[in-house]
């Protein structure tokens, strides 16, 4: 079992518990209240995975269900928690479990964030993507018609649960979406990770426990400096965002239907690559380096059914927009990112031009 730590200060360090069969493990769970446990989940993770949670928490606990994807990840899902929490009379001594993917933990943390003004909640991620990003820093959030994450809180969990095991349940679409971020990582932070992440593709395609755990590991040292840093992104932790800016837009426009989260960030990387090329930053054989990692796990690196003015229109509202200037995560080099801030967006519209068109190679 793996240990990472994300040391905030003040008396709000908790750790990551990462490997196989952690999900079941007592001592992972001494640090739960006595107080009313409350999961929620979709009911494809309950199918798979609440008798594992049972055998730690009991058979008494109980369950709230929302539905399977980012479409419920709304206004309308998150009242319908509270007014389950209101009727079960909840007290504030409770705590949370989001037993699920990135939609789940983010709602969860988010009632958990407004419920009488904030309860405990534990992270149990159950997909790749949650377990190396969303699971890990207190962002919670839901949707709004006029974007991704715009109405959320920084919240942080008590602990986070990372069994890779639950990754075996996964369709290997959903489990490979989650590779976008994993590279992520190395691309913005750690070259030699990189590497190892060329060297072991087939393994992490092929669900290697051994790799996994590494790469989970991994992704999650790297994540939790950058929180423990800058834990409400004013500053670095906005690194993190490479890809998701380009991503996110790539999302809203497709309606959240034809991109899973991670192959829309997958895109996004390569927008991102192409971007900093433009801009002299990064080299042509490094955008390819990072184009063909993506592509030999399988995930989408090309768009080319979207209009440039309204790319440019829905990342205007992306969050790490300020005022009229749109701002991208960069690629120096692999293993090193910057944030650019933009007001001309001629240079940023011909690359988009470029890519967007079906000539784009």
């Amino acid at each position: 079992m793996g240990l990472v730590s994300v040391p905030l200060g003040n008396g709000r360090d908790y750790a990551i518990h990462i490997g196989p069969g952690v999900m079941q493990s007592d001592p992972v769970w001494e640090k739960l209240d006595d107080g009313q446990v409350i999961v929620i989940t979709n009911a494809k993770v309950k199918r798979l995975h609440i008798e594992s949670l049972m055998k730690v928490l009991g058979d008494g606990i109980e369950v709230i269900e929302i539905g399977d994807g980012e479409k419920y990840k709304n206004l309308d899902s998150y009242g319908m928690v509270i007014d389950q929490l209101v009727s079960k009379k909840l007290k504030r001594n409770s705590t949370i479990v989001a037993l699920g993917g990135g939609v789940v933990g983010d709602l969860a943390g988010f009632v958990a964030a407004t419920y009488q003004r904030g309860i405990k909640y534990v992270q149990v991620p159950t997909t790749l993507l949650a377990q190396v990003d969303s699971s890990v820093g207190g962002k919670t959030a839901i949707n709004h018609a006029g974007g991704k994450n715009l109405i959320g809180a920084f919240y942080q969990p008590e602990f986070v649960v990372a069994d890779v095991t639950t990754l075996s349940t996964l369709p290997q679409r959903e489990y490979i979406s989650g590779m976008a971020e994993v590279v992520k990582y190395g691309v913005i932070s750690d070259s030699e990770f990189f590497g190892w992440i060329e060297k072991n593709c087939e393994l992490l395609i092929a669900r290697d426990l051994e790799a996994l755990s590494y790469a989970v590991t991994k992704s999650c040292l790297i994540k939790s400096d950058f929180v423990s840093k800058d834990e409400r992104e004013l500053d670095l932790r906005a690194l993190l965002n490479f890809g998701h800016t380009f991503g996110h837009a790539i999302e809203l426009l497709t309606d959240y239907e034809k991109y899973l989260h991670g192959e829309a960030v997958s895109i996004g990387m390569v927008m991102a690559a192409e971007f900093s090329l433009s801009l002299d930053l990064l080299n042509r054989s490094s955008v390819e380096k990072i184009r063909i990692l993506l592509d030999r796990f399988g995930l989408p690196v090309q768009e080319a059914t979207l209009d440039v003015k309204e790319m440019i229109e829905a990342m205007s509202m992306d969050k790490k927009a300020l005022d009229k200037t749109l701002r991208f995560i960069v690629a120096e080099r692999i293993g090193r990112a910057s944030v650019c801030s933009l007001r001309d967006t001629l240079l940023l519209e011909q690359m988009l031009s470029r890519f967007l068109s079906s000539s784009y190679a």
